[in-house]
């Protein structure tokens, strides 16, 4: 299973324009995606992902009052001069590492009208390239063995030539939280061909492999969205669209490496800051312990 017909991927959107209800109050005026898993906004981790897999154009689809998130991602010339003067210099060198990561573009989501209709923002964008989805609601850690979750989906992708779902298992009746993936044919190693994607499932689950935010989709997916009808709720959804693609040009899901955090959720969020903080060689010492601590009080 090689297709050596196939452009390189160098580009990809994360749709960012969700209000973030579930965090409020303190998304009232911060972006849910800026909310700091320690001290790192969500979002970077994310950026840094597609990054890490050879992408060097991101466009990144907001709305309103997410101003924060440009900010971030530009340069600061009074801080980097404040930061210099002061000699603090690793401050220094993270700071200009964030404006250098990519190329990073932007466009306003004028209506939530669904996560096709997000994509759809991005047709010019991609022109005729293939390209990597990514939504922010999902940090996924992985090791440098395993390589980014987007770098696992590009490799798929060299082998398929068709756009790739990534997936993992959720087993038992956790999964009717998410879409849940129709197998077209058996499992091939982490291979699935799709035959389509049914949302929050309420009768029999089709299987257990579960879409999770990670999507690396061919230019012909515009189409199908264009032409995708919208829910009884008015909404396009991009799981729709990809079923309507495994149908004609073939997708497969791809079941991925990493520990995938649900930030979305104020349980996931927690779980990701204090795993990200025992990863770290400045925090872990004392957080564990302070973590011992409180475990032995409960």
């Amino acid at each position: 299973m090689i297709n050596n017909n196939i452009k390189p991927v160098k580009k990809a959107v994360i749709p960012a324009a969700g209000y973030g209800t579930r965090f409020l109050p303190a998304t009232k005026a911060l972006p849910k995606e800026m909310l700091p898993i320690v001290d790192t906004p969500s979002l970077q981790y994310v950026v840094a992902e597609a990054v890490e897999a050879g992408v060097t154009d991101i466009l990144i689809v907001t709305t309103r009052g997410k101003e924060a998130i440009e900010n971030h991602f530009d340069k600061s010339f009074e801080l980097e001069t404040i930061l210099e003067r002061a000699g603090k210099t690793e401050f220094l060198r993270q700071i200009q590492q964030i404006s250098d990561m990519a190329n990073i573009h932007y466009v306003r989501q004028k209506e939530m009208k669904g996560s096709g209709w997000a994509v759809e923002y991005a047709k010019s964008f991609v022109g005729d390239e293939p390209f990597l989805v990514l939504f922010g609601d999902d940090v996924i850690y992985t090791t440098p063995e395993q390589g980014s979750v987007s770098k696992q989906l590009v490799k798929a992708y060299e082998k398929t030539g068709t756009s790739i779902l990534g997936v993992q298992k959720i087993l038992g009746e956790e999964i009717r939280k998410y879409g849940a993936v129709v197998p077209a044919a058996p499992t091939e190693g982490r291979f699935t061909k799709l035959k389509g994607i049914i949302e929050k499932p309420q009768g029999e689950i089709p299987s257990q492999l579960t879409s999770l935010g990670r999507f690396l989709l061919t230019p012909d997916i515009f189409e199908i969205i264009e032409n995708t009808p919208p829910s009884p709720s008015g909404e396009i959804y991009l799981t729709d669209s990809i079923t309507a693609q495994a149908a004609t040009t073939g997708v497969y899901a791809y079941e991925f490496e990493g520990r995938r955090y649900d930030i979305g959720d104020k349980q996931g969020y927690l779980e990701a800051s204090i795993e990200y903080a025992l990863r770290r060689d400045d925090l872990k010492e004392g957080f564990s312990e302070y973590l011992k601590k409180i475990v032995k009080s409960l």
